[in-house]
């Protein structure tokens, strides 16, 4: 039940922000309160795009506390009297726009911002938010926890897909924003944070180590980490001279250290087979949460809940270039992500010993009708409690195995490598990547319009294999 009293309390942000515009005049009107995706319809925010975040934190393990200032260096991409920033289960104590105090407030998972002077359409603009709390996991619609997840011993990581970033920073959250990251974090002497991207410099700070990580090139936010433990850090290089990092939980570490061990390879022969590396860093960290129950591709450095074996190790690789470097317009494309990743293992196995990628396939055609694999067409799971289901991974990945047998070896891989290439540190779509097959493979126009008609968008169990 809503008293009067209550209602009026609700309308004083809304009265606030029409007021604001109303005095600065110009017509400048709010950014939209999310990004318009129908599956997580409160992520992301319109009327601006964050260029950089600076995230300044640090990080108690013994209490699970967190205090953190974000500037957000973002540009206005219409006249904006107020924007929202996705933020959960932290307190904000203050917001500033561009040196002035910025009023704001908190409601649900947003921060609704209304600064001083609308901005201008083109115009840079800088954000700064203090906030501190003790983060925790958000629950996902198929319920999985997603974002910053503590553990007993006060450990934590971030595994921040798909919704999760604004668990630990206010972000603008939704894939189709990407922004460059600086990220410094405090933690007790004995402790390691790992980030994403280059190790910039490691200080001591009185009882805190600071460790301040860099990633220049464009990350959605949900692929950004700020994981804390009691480490083993190891450094290697790929053959090219890529750096690898990886931190991994003591207790995993034995199991871990094979697989971890060709870590290079596994970059050198995905870049043979994908296009060059889309970063400058590579790496690892390992967790010891086996229940948490995945492993996330992490721009540069993927989170494994466990030692990964190299099936596992090869799927997350894969991402850096199928879902980070190229990422989601709308989420409900996420086979976009997982079915090439998927492929990424079965091209993998095929060259290492193990099955072909045509066995692959006939052995997942032979699973009954009734198999979860059948239970919504790749390309469109149908909402997201199914986001992460079956058919994204292994019928997203038949599909790339259905339109190598038709367009051959050259012509598959050259469309792989394009796509690649062409989306670089953007965006991709289902539409666009179908558009790209047929443009490469002209004489195929006919059997990649039944292909994809089937096997992409077709529901249930094809008739055929």
């Amino acid at each position: 039940m809503i008293t009067r009293r209550l209602l009026a309390l609700a309308a004083v942000p809304v009265l606030v922000a029409l007021l604001a515009g109303a005095s600065q005049g110009g017509g400048a009107t709010p950014g939209a309160a999310g990004a318009g995706d129908p599956y997580f319809p409160q992520s992301g925010d319109g009327g601006y795009h964050v260029v950089h975040y600076g995230l300044s934190l640090g990080y108690t393990p013994a209490t699970g506390k967190l205090a953190g200032t974000a500037v957000l260096t973002s540009t206005a991409t219409q006249d904006l009297s107020a924007f929202d920033l996705d933020l959960s289960g932290l307190t904000v104590s203050a917001v500033v726009v561009d040196g002035s105090a910025a009023h704001f407030t908190q409601s649900g998972v947003k921060l609704l911002v209304t600064p001083a002077a609308a901005i201008d359409s083109g115009s840079s603009f800088r954000t700064t938010v203090t906030y501190a709390g003790k983060p925790a996991p958000v629950t996902d619609p198929d319920g999985s926890a997603d974002g910053w997840i503590t553990q007993p011993d006060g450990s934590s990581f971030v595994a921040g897909e798909p919704q999760g970033a604004m668990t630990w920073f206010p972000a603008n959250g939704h894939p189709l924003d990407k922004s460059a990251y600086d990220i410094a974090v405090a933690v007790p002497h004995g402790w390691t944070a790992v980030c994403n991207g280059r190790l910039v410099s490691q200080r001591d700070e009185g009882s805190s180590t600071v460790f301040a990580w860099r990633e220049s090139r464009p990350t959605a936010a949900a692929l950004v980490t700020a994981s804390v433990g009691k480490f083993q850090v190891s450094q290697d290089w790929t053959a090219s001279g890529l750096p690898v990092y990886n931190a991994v939980d003591p207790r995993e570490a034995a199991a871990a250290a094979p697989v971890l061990a060709q870590l290079p390879e596994v970059v050198t022969w995905e870049s043979r087979m994908f296009g060059r590396y889309p970063f400058d860093s590579a790496g690892a960290i390992v967790e010891h949460a086996p229940s948490v129950g995945f492993a996330l591709e992490t721009e540069s450095r993927p989170i494994y809940d466990r030692a990964p074996d190299i099936d596992t190790l090869v799927h997350e690789t894969a991402h850096q270039w199928f879902g980070d470097s190229v990422s989601l317009t709308s989420w409900k494309d996420i086979w976009l992500n997982e079915g090439f990743a998927t492929y990424a293992e079965w091209l993998w196995d095929a060259q290492h010993g193990g099955p072909t990628t045509a066995a692959r396939f006939a052995a997942a055609y032979a699973l009954p009708a009734s198999a979860d694999l059948w239970s919504h067409p790749a390309a469109d799971p149908g909402g997201a409690a199914r986001l992460f289901g079956t058919p994204g991974y292994e019928r997203g990945a038949m599909v790339l195995e259905k339109l190598r047998e038709t367009v051959g070896d050259p012509v598959f891989f050259s469309v792989l490598r394009t796509w690649a290439t062409d989306h670089r540190y953007g965006h991709g779509d289902t539409a666009q990547f179908v558009a790209l097959s047929r443009k490469l493979a002209p004489g195929s126009a006919k059997a990649l319009d039944a292909l994809f008609a089937t096997w992409l968008y077709g529901q249930g169990k094809p008739a055929q294999p």
